[in-house]
């Protein structure tokens, strides 16, 4: 795809939370861009309206593809059925998935993908960190919002290398392959592996393939930095190419005193602003890849000091003295105990009050619900929310309180299914001394956390 040749682009499915940011960036570049999607939601629907970029009407207008379109981009929101994608199909248009996109504007630049069932956001956002902070030029698609950062995704003629975050989730409706494997990395990353995506990967081991794969596609003279505490990481990334460099990280040496996380370092000890075993493997993950691109140890945790982490990751939102409240996006079985274990650890003389939002139809399949024995054990009282309303609309049979507390392995648990109860029975909790994690990839149905979290603490 010859760039000097984009003039105008067609996204369909433009509301998702990668795609309308590709149109950000694509708009900032002065292409023309058009988009369609039948449902757009805060904040892509404000995002879109300012830039001028919002559909007049949601739905799908087959009139909008048309031959003087330079490529169409389709989300994986789409189905292969849409009218639009169909009619650009038919026409011979250029259509591309968001990552065969980013890798076709990135073919003369050094591509870092960091995969893994969990902390490739938070790895990606370090990375990026740093080199904003040390003022080098980079661009990026990465899946959360940043503290400093504008738009998710950056595409520009000029910068050397690109950070991407590899999700393993499928492409397209007409490209079911995993996205990370079509970015084609010369630096790779595996955080971890833990079944996930049960909707379309229906048993572990086809999971787990997707990152032999990955592994397997790093090239000659390429790198692969992955977690040598995670077993199954440790299987699908067996050295097996000479001419591959294959790094492993661990846990980077810290202390914690009076709830604040310190990095040991040759120097001096590093305060950090976030905390965890599972962020403390992130930042060595990303300390090697910045060292692969020329950032040396000093300048890596010179930056890493005024880190805040990512949007939803552990992310504060009220606290006093003796009590805090969090909110973080864990929602697989792996994530949320990492979650969980973390913060006790961080406040291990405070009660912890740990609430699950069950949300995604992985979380919600009876089948699935065994890989979360243990993931609330850390935690002094263990709650598990749920709406049938979401089941009933992913068409999913119904599940019931018994099948959350013997999957869960957990009879502390207590179960709600109204987020009204819910929140008046956190109200009525005594907060002295005990910290709550509310986790979740929903929405708890459209509760406000922040009004929640402030009227449990005055802070």
């Amino acid at each position: 795809m010859d760039n000097q040749k984009l003039k105008n682009i067609h996204l369909i499915a433009i509301g998702g939370s990668i795609m309308h940011n590709l149109a950000l960036a694509l708009h900032q570049k002065g292409l023309n861009i058009t988009g369609s999607d039948d449902e757009i939601f805060e904040p892509a629907k404000s995002r879109l309206a300012k830039a001028g970029l919002l559909p007049e009407q949601e739905g799908w207008f087959p009139e909008k593809v048309s031959a003087n379109l330079d490529a169409v981009i389709v989300g994986m929101h789409a189905r292969e059925d849409n009218p639009e994608l169909q009619k650009a199909l038919a026409m011979g248009l250029p259509v591309y998935s968001f990552p065969e996109f980013i890798y076709e504007q990135s073919q003369n630049k050094q591509r870092i993908v960091i995969g893994g069932s969990h902390g490739k956001t938070s790895i990606t956002s370090i990375i990026m960190h740093v080199l904003k902070y040390h003022k080098r030029s980079f661009d990026y698609a990465v899946g959360a919002q940043l503290e400093g950062f504008e738009n998710m995704v950056k595409l520009t003629e000029d910068a050397p290398i690109i950070i991407i975050e590899g999700d393993e989730y499928l492409s397209s409706p007409i490209h079911r392959v995993p996205k990370f494997h079509l970015y084609r990395h010369h630096i790779g990353v595996i955080s971890g592996i833990s079944w996930d995506h049960i909707n379309v990967f229906p048993d572990a081991d086809m999971y787990r393939k997707q990152f032999r794969i990955f592994s397997e596609q790093t090239p000659k003279a390429g790198t692969l930095i992955y977690n040598q505490d995670d077993e199954t990481v440790l299987h699908v990334c067996v050295p097996r190419n000479p001419d591959v460099k294959y790094i492993g990280y661990s846990i980077h040496e810290h202390q914690i005193h009076n709830g604040i996380t310190y990095l040991a370092t040759k120097k001096e000890d590093i305060p950090l602003q976030v905390f965890g075993e599972h962020n403390l493997r992130n930042i060595s993950a990303a300390k090697e890849v910045c060292k692969q691109i020329g950032i040396k140890g000093t300048a890596f945790y010179e930056a890493l000091a005024t880190f805040k982490g990512a949007a939803r990751r552990l992310e504060l939102i009220t606290g006093n003295n003796n009590s805090q409240i969090y909110k973080d996006f864990a929602h697989a079985p792996s994530k949320v105990k990492a979650t969980t274990d973390a913060l006790k650890q961080q406040f291990p003389k405070r009660s912890l009050v740990a609430c699950l939002e069950l949300h995604t139809f992985s979380s919600l399949n009876k089948e699935f619900l065994p890989q979360y024995k243990g993931a609330l054990d850390a935690a002094d009282l263990p709650l598990v929310y749920f709406n049938p309303k979401t089941l009933e609309h992913k068409r999913m049979p119904a599940i019931t309180e018994q099948d959350i507390l013997s999957n869960f392995n957990n009879p502390r648990i207590k179960v709600f299914t109204d987020s009204i109860l819910l929140a008046d029975y956190l109200k009525s909790l005594e907060w002295e001394d005990q910290n709550l994690l509310l986790m979740s990839s929903g929405t708890y149905n459209n509760m406000n956390l922040t009004e929640l979290g402030q009227s449990i603490i005055k802070a």
